[in-house]
């Protein structure tokens, strides 16, 4: 870390004012972000392996001069162990589109603009990316050949499906793969295979263009890679009639850049690199996963085994290589693989009887339908504290007052002589309740209910969202609750929140940032 705040001191000239640590993902690589005295940032970068970092500053160096949308590379340590690049901001595609991943796949055309956007950028990137690269530079090989795919295949086989348990033949296997690798491996590939493109690895700009990262495996190789890479990924829960337009979005703005393969014969490739594709994430997620024990890639497991359960489902007849057919659809009937459903209560169970799959989705379901009052204008936050012995707030806008938290459940300042004339808005108060610490808790679980919401809302376009908080005298607890959620949710979104302390006769209006 030393030797990168080094090299961030000798491109800058100054000392950095604050470095944070960016969380990562599956990557060893760390991630720093340097806010200088300007309150400028910048990313520095520390990879465990040369060859990697030397493969993404020369792919990123090309990039660049193909004007390609990419963070550019400022600074490189004499090792290639550490580089310093431009700040792309905090904002991945893949927390933009959260909410409809959250929904399970209910995309609102806001979220679906976001993807239809990075996959009509993704050929440009693939094609004029491709264009004067010297593929020696990349890493750890410089083509997708049948090499490679029967790695990933045996990784499939050894990091996740001998961990299942299944029994199998494997010559037989093994033989089916090295069809497969071959058929994969039919046509030469001319463009740019960046071989992880997916959300996380999309960052958006304000206006939402993308912008793409982490880039440094790429290689030569076919383009229905990364589109399956793409709508397959495992969490993403795209509907069938999402990805349908998707891969039409992909395939018309592939025609700008190449002369493109009819339309039966995309499809029939692309769904090759899709079965490939999953076999290859599940050999990924089991050695993460079942030998690293690392909590996302077991949870991103079932809906792989989804996907391809799905997948074998509609391609019937499709794939020639019977046994890998076989032993997959076995793989999928695993108990430990196969959701069971919770029957339906009965009244003797003391609820009403109802059909569990009521609102289960169907599998051709189009976007979520919309709201009279989205997009009508910006979101408004209204937060109040107040007295129960008054009641409980009117919410003007007449969408019913939102949440109502009660705050009577943590200690009380008002039953000590020092504090009954004071507020939750006055330093004892304060320093009594940050002390004791229970109100502390409260409002933790409190700020992730209200960020998941107002993101939602932010999401949706809707323009107003209520917060209240209750004590018995509306003096103490709820003010400081009040006053904190306000000040938080003003901090963290920008926007404007109107703030009453009912009891107390104030009132303030944080304003929203421009």
């Amino acid at each position: 870390m030393q030797q990168l705040t080094a090299l961030y001191v000798r491109y800058t000239g100054e000392e950095p004012a604050s470095i944070a640590q960016i969380p990562g993902a599956g990557s060893n690589r760390q991630y720093f972000r340097f806010v200088g005295n300007n309150g400028e940032s910048i990313v520095g970068v520390i990879g465990t392996s040369r060859d990697e970092n030397h493969a993404f500053i020369y792919l990123d160096r090309h990039f660049m001069l193909r004007r390609l949308p990419v963070p550019r590379v400022l600074a490189v340590s004499d090792d290639e162990l550490r580089y310093l690049q431009t700040d792309l901001g905090h904002t991945s595609l893949y927390d933009a589109i959260s909410g409809g991943r959250e929904a399970g796949g209910r995309y609102n055309q806001k979220e679906q603009q976001l993807l239809v956007s990075a996959i009509r950028e993704l050929p440009n990137f693939q094609m004029r990316g491709a264009r004067g690269l010297d593929w020696n530079n990349c890493y750890p090989q410089p083509e997708f050949d049948e090499e490679s795919v029967l790695f990933d295949l045996n990784y499939f086989k050894y990091c996740f499906l001998k961990a299942t348990g299944l029994d199998f033949h494997e010559l037989k296997l093994e033989a089916n793969f090295r069809m497969f690798a071959k058929d994969l491996t039919a046509e030469s590939g001319e463009s740019f295979l960046y071989r992880d493109f997916q959300a996380r690895n999309i960052m958006l700009d304000s206006d939402g263009n993308p912008y793409f990262i982490d880039f440094q495996g790429g290689r030569k190789g076919p383009y229905y890679y990364d589109l399956a890479s793409f709508l397959w990924q495992a969490s993403a829960h795209y509907s069938f009639k999402l990805r349908r337009r998707l891969v039409y979005e992909y395939y018309d703005a592939l025609k700008q850049y190449t002369e493109v393969p009819s339309v039966r014969h995309f499809v029939n490739r692309l769904s090759l690199f899709v079965l490939f594709r999953l076999l290859q994430v599940l050999g990924a997620y089991g050695f993460r996963g079942y030998f690293e024990r690392k909590k996302h890639f077991l949870d991103s497991i079932q809906p792989a085994m989804d996907n391809l359960r799905e997948l074998l489902k509609m391609s019937s007849g499709m794939f020639p290589y019977p046994y890998l057919m076989d032993m997959l659809r076995r793989l999928t009937e695993l108990p430990q693989f196969t959701q069971i459903e919770k029957p339906a209560m009965s009244r003797a169970d003391g609820y009403k009887t109802t059909d569990s799959k009521v609102y289960e989705a169907h599998p051709q379901d189009g976007p979520a339908t919309f709201s009279k009052y989205d997009g009508k204008g910006p979101l408004v936050v209204r937060v109040n504290s107040f007295s129960y012995r008054n009641g409980i707030p009117d919410d003007p806008s007449g969408n019913g007052g939102g949440y109502v938290f009660d705050c009577r459940s943590t200690h009380n300042p008002g039953r000590y002589e020092p504090y009954k004339k004071l507020t939750g808005l006055d330093e004892p108060v304060i320093r009594f309740l940050e002390d004791d610490g229970e109100i502390l808790s409260f409002l933790e679980h409190v700020y992730k209910l209200a960020d998941h919401h107002v993101t939602r809302y932010l999401q949706r376009g809707f323009t107003s969202l209520m917060f209240s908080f209750g004590c018995t005298g509306g003096q103490h607890r709820s003010v400081y609750s009040a006053q904190h959620l306000a000040e938080h949710i003003h901090q963290k979104f920008g926007i404007e929140v109107q703030l009453e302390h009912r009891e107390q006769h104030i009132r303030q209006v944080l304003n929203a940032k421009n």
